[in-house]
């Protein structure tokens, strides 16, 4: 069974992150609900996704990287028109589509890709009818009237219907429904299955902490805008006896992680990366954190107390996010506007000891993504024709000729 998974990759690891803990899934879970192994590709616009182990039979696919400027997307690196830039990674991703022949695509959140790039390689990969295709959402998007605009920027629904089998969202519409809040077609509703947060079994790492003790811990997803909480968290006043790990994030630019590691005090610990966050955020005493997805998703699934500090540019979606799971009483926020090194370390030390009650969460979606992968893809490998039984009469008379 032939999987690939895309995503953009304009800001972050975000995008990337999410597809691999698909990817570990599927592989650990498509064999023994359909009986057939899986290999597939993962499509990423970012040079570190290969830092981070795919599972056995997958390989990586890097496109030339985009990224974000007030203006819209533009490339990463190369010196280039971004419509020969999109031009190109459009002709490479039509060329993995036809070469690998996928069986399921699953995108992730952008539909089309950047500028729809990736629409002509969809339209030909469904022109055999053998593939189906699958929009995967993290279950915020951004504000409504943004969400709109973008829908509108791809085509709308007409076009959603025409690409995609199914929709997945990756959340509880308990906490916070989309479509109810505007930022999904109501058209496209027949097409949407919730599986719940993708929390609950990310693949495991090392095991081992990098801390000597107890201590709190500061993340800020991949680090590129992440310095001003970081900041904030490397002057805070920590509680005696524990340690502060603050993870800057494999993106935080050198200069402002080198100015973390000067402004950095007795016990405080700044890292660009670890090699087990998970293990570190179930370990630790307490957690800050920006509102990220995958990060929410990993506190979500432990019970230690955590304050998020959502991002305040480009998107409304980890604002909308931190306010959902607050008011469903998983996690608590602040805004990075009124958070100072004392409210910061008032927060950490009214937390000690205690521990948060996550158990209404639905966190398996990791679960019902290969359970609806297999549905969907069950039609694809159903026998063409089978041989009609023979009555017993007939049987007697070939055994005997």
């Amino acid at each position: 069974m032939r999987i690939v998974l895309y995503s953009h990759d304009s800001v972050g690891l975000g995008h990337m992150r999410r597809n691999l803990a698909l990817a570990h899934a599927l592989n650990n879970q498509i064999p023994g609900l359909t009986g057939r192994p899986v290999t597939g590709i993962l499509i990423t616009g970012t040079a570190l996704a290969p830092a981070f182990p795919a599972p056995d039979g997958w390989d990586w696919v890097l496109l030339p990287g985009v990224g974000k400027s007030p203006g819209g997307y533009l490339p990463r690196n190369l010196t280039m028109p971004m419509d020969d830039l999109v031009s190109m990674r459009a002709r490479l991703l039509k060329a993995v589509l036809a070469g690998f022949r996928p069986h399921l695509v699953v995108v992730d959140r952008h539909a089309t890709g950047v500028n729809r790039e990736l629409e002509s390689a969809l339209r030909r990969a469904r022109s055999g009818c053998q593939v189906r295709v699958v929009l995967g959402l993290r279950e915020v998007l951004d504000s409504p009237d943004v969400a709109s605009a973008e829908w509108a920027s791809i085509g709308g629904p007409r076009l959603v219907k025409a690409l995609f089998d199914q929709i997945w969202i990756y959340g509880d519409p308990a906490v916070h429904d989309p479509v109810a809040a505007g930022e999904i077609p109501f058209s496209l509703r027949n097409l949407i299955h919730f599986t719940g947060y993708l929390a609950a079994g990310r693949p495991p790492g090392s095991g081992t902490s990098c801390m000597p003790g107890p201590y709190c811990l500061t993340t800020v997803g991949g680090g590129s805008d992440g310095h001003a909480l970081a900041r904030v968290a490397v002057a805070a006043p920590v509680p005696e006896g524990l340690g502060h790990l603050i993870v800057a994030g494999p993106q935080m630019p050198v200069e402002q992680l080198n100015d973390l590691r000067r402004q950095a005090g007795p016990g405080v610990k700044v890292v660009p990366a670890v090699d087990d966050l998970p293990y570190h955020l179930r370990h630790a005493a307490a957690v800050v954190s920006m509102g990220g997805y995958n990060t929410v998703c990993e506190i979500m699934s432990t019970t230690v107390p955590a304050l998020i500090v959502p991002r305040t540019e480009a998107r409304e979606e980890q604002r909308i996010r931190a306010v959902s799971l607050a008011a469903a009483g998983y996690l608590e926020h602040q805004d990075i506007g009124t958070l100072t090194p004392e409210v910061f370390g008032g927060w950490l030390a009214a937390r000690l000891g205690a521990a948060v009650d996550r158990r209404r969460a639905v966190l398996d979606g990791l679960i019902r993504v290969p359970q609806l992968a297999a549905e969907l893809l069950q039609p694809l490998f159903r026998p063409k024709s089978s041989v009609p039984a023979l009555d017993p009469k007939e049987r007697a008379s070939r055994v005997a000729v």
